[in-house]
């Protein structure tokens, strides 16, 4: 198979964003609590960037703990997604390598399941120049949890559908995770935190169905791949209802 640039994967979810708006999990209460102990405040009233806020997802629980957002968006169809979804957001276009921000703006910056799209050359001292003294930048990822056994074979076939090498079910050190996310240099803390979530069976195919790697496959190799599994899980899941669970990963880093 023919290696997938980021620009493609980047497409594909434009492409998909209403599916992606009506679909992806959110976050659990535990996230956004160990950010503010990071921050050494509460979220409400402080200014914070969403960056790469998509359809808005986190960009909602920031505000439902009373911070005043500002959603960071580059694609136009997650943009048209957020806006719908909450039309009193400030909303600009842009990304995380050249943040269309003023100098010392933010408390946080934060950047939920984005941080991969940026260039962390760029995007650390973007980051850095935006955030106020004693501020910080946050990023996290809804992971697979890989000690549920479904879950992990679906992982592996997923992988193997779409001929990509499965991504290993042991997690990296802490240091070894900052260095990976580009963060060495700053004082940053990181949590695992497991949750879940009881969807029905479409919900989690069109769940799954708008992850790059599917995105990315032709329409006829998506499709079969989804048909599949949905009749593996009709049978792990007679009652049409399946419980997802994640392990959210989360850094939070700040000057030393």
């Amino acid at each position: 198979m023919n290696e997938v640039t980021g620009r493609e994967r980047s497409q594909a979810f434009e492409a998909d964003a209403v599916h992606y708006a009506a679909s992806r999990p959110s976050y659990p209460p535990a996230l956004l609590d160990f950010v503010a102990e990071c921050l050494g405040r509460s979220l409400a009233g402080a200014r914070v960037a969403d960056v790469g806020a998509g359809t808005g997802i986190a960009t909602a629980l920031l505000r439902e703990r009373g911070a005043e957002v500002i959603a960071v968006e580059p694609g136009a169809a997650m943009a048209a997604e957020l806006r719908r979804a909450l039309p009193e957001v400030p909303l600009v276009r842009g990304d995380g390598n050249a943040l269309p921000l003023a100098d010392a703006s933010c408390d946080l910056v934060t950047y939920a399941q984005s941080w991969q799209w940026t260039d962390t050359a760029r995007s650390v001292p973007e980051a850095r120049r935006v955030v106020r003294p004693g501020g910080a930048l946050a990023v996290w990822w809804n992971t697979t949890a890989f000690d549920v056994p479904w879950l992990a074979a679906q992982h592996e076939r997923i992988a193997r559908h779409c001929g990509t090498v499965p991504r290993s079910a042991a997690r990296p050190d802490d240091a070894t995770a900052v260095r990976l996310a580009g963060l060495a240099g700053l004082r940053v803390a990181r949590r695992l935190l497991p949750w879940g979530r009881t969807v029905a069976l479409d919900t989690h195919l069109s769940n799954i169905g708008s992850r790059s790697a599917l995105l990315v496959l032709e329409p006829a190799a998506r499709r079969a791949f989804l048909a599949a599994e949905r009749a593996r899980l009709d049978a792990e899941f007679p009652g049409g209802a399946v419980e997802e669970r994640y392990v959210v990963d989360v850094l939070v880093a700040r000057e030393r």
